[in-house]
């Protein structure tokens, strides 16, 4: 049987978000690779990763820098959205979707 190429489904999310924002032309994927191998070697991340958590936590945090670079969110409302998740979730009752307010 196949594994399947994410262990989470927001893995894949943060991918196919990745892809889009490259085929729009915020960034080109050697530009991508550059500042993620700059992210990785930030964290020490330098031996083989699997596609874990740490590997993900370093997309995101990429992705994060490359969307500011590009003027298209700020910090701010990177630091807003995590902590309104924060708070959606932590507030649904376990089994429940998570929903964010308007």
């Amino acid at each position: 049987m196949d594994e399947p190429a994410f262990s989470e489904p927001w893995h894949a999310q943060a991918f196919a978000m990745t892809i889009h924002l490259s085929k729009q032309g915020v960034f080109s994927w050697p530009e991508w690779a550059e500042k993620f191998g700059a992210t990785l070697a930030a964290h020490g991340l330098s031996r083989e990763l699997d596609g874990g958590e740490d590997y993900y936590n370093a997309w995101i945090e990429t992705l994060e820098t490359v969307l500011i670079d590009a003027q298209l969110t700020e910090t701010a409302a990177i630091t807003q959205m995590i902590e309104d998740w924060r708070e959606a979730y932590l507030s649904t009752p376990h089994g429940q979707p998570v929903k964010l307010s308007a």
